[in-house]
């Protein structure tokens, strides 16, 4: 971690400090009204909950610290993609997405976007370094990719973007803002599922959309608004709380990584491993200037669906489940979902576990 975002981190956990009063309580309380008194509005802090709530402004607080730039909650990752896209887009517009991303970003493009009049080109990750983005509104990338691990450089994309005229949306749910900036590299927004590290217990949904052109908030602010695409109570509250122990866990998931793959790479079983912190994995050298660490995904391959399954079910430190960033290991066979991976490909999510135990496990698994 650099010292500009360590000192974002102590920020966040103590950026309700100032505004206490004695006798107030330390952790977030959750506000759960949807009214508020109103004798007068000019000057309200709140009005009514599909406006905003004090629990979806602490958390945005904290995501605001860690990212920099002004940030808007929403009720899942794709509630925020659904809006950074629809407060860019109009009838007649065309946007680049990743064919090889998550697939529910491409379903929404397919169904919705291009139902409204916007033109969908996909193409592959790794064919952003080379793609023509003339004629583009909007240059939508994830990387690392989801489930590939393949990467793009962002600032180039950005680079080459905004000189054809052509603004660009970044995911980052797998990096978080401590690990991957795509703001500071040039992306004008960024887009994230908060459901998965930052939440970290498999317990909440939640998303924003972050951003340093205030105008452009404000699109995706009334997009929230008049959609009523809007976060609970409760599930702020729980993010709030994820975010003041994520640096601490995102440590350990990819350190703990590091070292799994590393002997994923050796046994073998394995036909093939992605990781980004392998010194002979494609994408080391890019992820090494653009990443503050490597992450806790890993992509593994074995030898078809059979031996991919049989793993999964003989590991007991492994939950099979299709989310990541949690603080348990989890592993899923990609292929299920369609995604154009082997059918042996599993997408690893390491999670708290202590490392040697948990190495332990998968390698009995392995047979």
């Amino acid at each position: 971690m650099t010292e500009g975002i360590d000192r974002r981190i102590a920020e966040m956990l103590h950026h309700r400090n100032a505004g206490l009063t004695k006798g107030d309580p330390v952790a977030l309380p959750m506000v759960t009204s949807t009214s508020y008194h109103l004798p007068d509005v000019q000057g309200a802090p709140f009005i009514y909950a599909r406006n905003g709530t004090p629990t979806w402004a602490a958390v945005e607080a904290q995501l605001a610290l860690l990212e920099a730039a002004e940030v808007v909650g929403f009720p899942s990752g794709m509630g925020a993609i659904s809006a950074a896209l629809m407060a860019t887009l109009k009838a007649g517009d065309r946007v680049i997405l990743p064919a090889d991303g998550y697939y529910v970003t491409r379903v929404f493009a397919r169904e919705f976007l291009a139902g409204l009049g916007v033109q969908v080109t996909e193409i592959a990750t790794l064919d952003y370094a080379a793609a023509d983005f003339a004629g583009a509104a909007v240059v939508y990338l994830e990387t690392p990719s989801n489930p590939g691990l393949d990467l793009i450089d962002i600032a180039d994309v950005a680079a080459r973007a905004h000189a054809a005229g052509a603004r660009v949306i970044a995911d980052n749910t797998t990096m978080t803002p401590l690990l991957q900036r795509p703001l500071d590299l040039g992306a004008d927004l960024v887009v994230a599922a908060d459901t998965k590290a930052p939440g970290g217990h498999s317990d909440a949904l939640f998303g924003h959309v972050a951003g340093r052109d205030a105008a452009l908030m404000a699109r995706v602010r009334d997009w929230r608004r008049l959609s009523g695409s809007v976060p609970g109570a409760m599930e702020a509250w729980l993010i709030h709380r994820g975010l003041e122990t994520l640096e601490v866990r995102l440590s350990r998931m990819c350190a703990s990584a590091a070292v799994i793959a590393a002997r994923l790479a050796e046994h073998p079983a394995v036909q093939a491993i992605r990781f980004p912190g392998l010194a002979n994995d494609p994408s080391h050298e890019l992820a090494r200037r653009q990443m503050a660490d490597f992450g806790f995904l890993i992509g593994m391959t074995l030898k078809d669906a059979t031996a991919a399954e049989a793993f999964l079910a003989r590991a007991d430190f492994m939950v099979r489940a299709t989310s990541f960033g949690a603080t348990h290991t989890s592993g899923e066979r990609r292929a299920r979902w369609g995604d154009a991976v082997p059918e042996g490909f599993l997408r690893l999510s390491i999670g708290v576990e202590p490392v040697e135990a948990l190495w332990a496990d998968m390698a009995a698994a392995l047979g």
